[in-house]
């Protein structure tokens, strides 16, 4: 912090980084009667009506950006760095910068903003103001040495946002956690990153964040499905995340999110032990769960989530207890023909082995010798050229049953 603050021009605190941009990057002006909706706001709340004076930021909210901007009026100085806001350029984060000049927190709010709108190389120097914005600029830091491969510095910086939030309110704090979480995680602290999700996702608890609160959920959930692995009792912990995740938002608000939700959820449901006969049923909720994320997946949007879900439900359907395997079967050989389609010899060799594989056990299973003997002599062929011994010796235990059942059928015919 400066030695000799300035006088604010703006109402403090403000909800600066608490919704998302751009509407969360607005300032609320210091109007008296706009102070318990720019309270709320800061809460991760929307205010129950919002005054007139704050129309502007309820279009944003809503997605209205043209509206928003219309609703605008007015030349005063706050009113000039939200427009700035929606309409970037740079003279005018200039001529702003240069008006704002008397006040460190405005420096630092248009500072921070012409660096995120990309008008600015280099974020604010959180050293010259405090709380929200200080907390601003540290995240905004955090970004440039994420950039720059540097997820040390980005560490600390985001420790030093979400100290430096505190004072604005939980919201702010529990996002910028949320960050701090990813982080770490990338850099492979997974025990920190744990203890950060759950302190963001605490800090969220009770706001109107509910895509920030569901993206938390899905964040810690693959983290810990992840970790499974190694400790399987922590999928318990990865399918309770995706199922909050699920009752915060649904597909229509968020699509992506609800997707990769439902697809993690299938994927954990197929993969845990199954100790008795009514863990069959969780096959059942997989699977629907896998189809659920394939109405949003697509080779387009998404082809890698898009390929190992489909992938994924093939080899459900292949094994799922039912009256109808046969034609659960079927339906699998042409998911793993779409794969496939994706999957090229030359791009992606062992995976398209991987593929075929599964697909000639399919056709073997309904009996299609042929067709599996020429997906699994394929595979056979991709495998023993990247040495996948184990992967071999499967494939060839299903063509040598697929050989005893075609001489078994000979012998029944004489």
């Amino acid at each position: 912090m400066s030695s000799t603050p300035s006088v604010s021009l703006v109402s403090r605190p403000q909800p600066v980084g608490v919704f998302a941009l751009p509407a969360g990057y607005f300032l609320v002006p210091g109007w008296p009667e706009l102070d318990g909706a720019r309270a709320d706001l800061c809460r991760g709340k929307r205010p129950e009506q919002f005054p007139a004076g704050l129309a502007f930021y309820q279009l944003a909210l809503d997605g209205d950006l043209e509206a928003s901007m219309t609703a605008l009026t007015g030349d005063d100085l706050i009113t000039r760095i939200n427009r700035f806001l929606l309409e970037p350029s740079r003279p005018e984060l200039e001529a702003l910068l240069k008006e704002a000049a008397p006040d460190a927190d405005l420096v630092a709010h248009v500072e921070m903003l012409g660096f995120v709108l990309g008008l600015a190389l280099d974020p604010p120097d959180p050293a010259n103001t405090d709380g929200e914005f200080a907390a601003q600029a540290h995240a905004a830091r955090a970004t440039l040495a994420l950039e720059r491969k540097d997820t040390a510095r980005a560490i600390e910086e985001l420790e030093a946002g979400a100290q430096a939030a505190d004072a604005a309110g939980t919201a702010l704090t529990g996002q910028i956690l949320g960050q701090l979480a990813n982080v770490q995680l990338d850099e492979g602290g997974t025990k920190r990153a744990g203890v950060t999700f759950q302190a963001a996702i605490d800090s969220l608890a009770g706001t109107d964040l509910f895509q920030s609160l569901a993206e938390l959920h899905v964040s810690a959930g693959a983290m810990y499905q992840e970790m499974s692995e190694s400790a399987p009792r922590l999928m318990q912990k990865a399918i309770d995340h995706y199922h909050q995740a699920l009752a915060l938002v649904t597909s229509k608000v968020s699509p992506e999110t609800v997707a990769i939700a439902n697809a993690n959820l299938g994927l954990a449901y197929i993969t845990m032990p199954m100790t008795q006969a009514s863990d069959q049923l969780r096959i059942g909720v997989a699977i629907q769960s896998m189809r659920d994320a394939l109405d949003y997946f697509n080779p387009e949007n998404n082809k890698e989530r898009w390929s190992s879900t489909q992938l994924n439900l093939a080899n459900a359907l292949v094994y799922m207890p039912s009256k109808h395997q046969a034609d659960n079967i079927a339906e699998a050989v042409g998911l793993y023909e779409g794969v496939l389609q994706h999957r090229d010899r030359n791009t992606d060799p062992q995976g398209r082995a991987r593929v075929l594989a599964n697909q000639g056990n399919a056709l073997a299973h309904l009996g299609v010798f042929d067709d599996a003997k020429a997906k699994l002599h394929e595979a056979r062929s991709l495998f023993e050229e990247f040495e996948e011994h184990d992967a071999v010796r499967s494939v060839r235990g299903v063509l040598d049953e697929i050989a005893k059942q075609e001489s078994l059928k000979r012998q029944s015919v004489q």
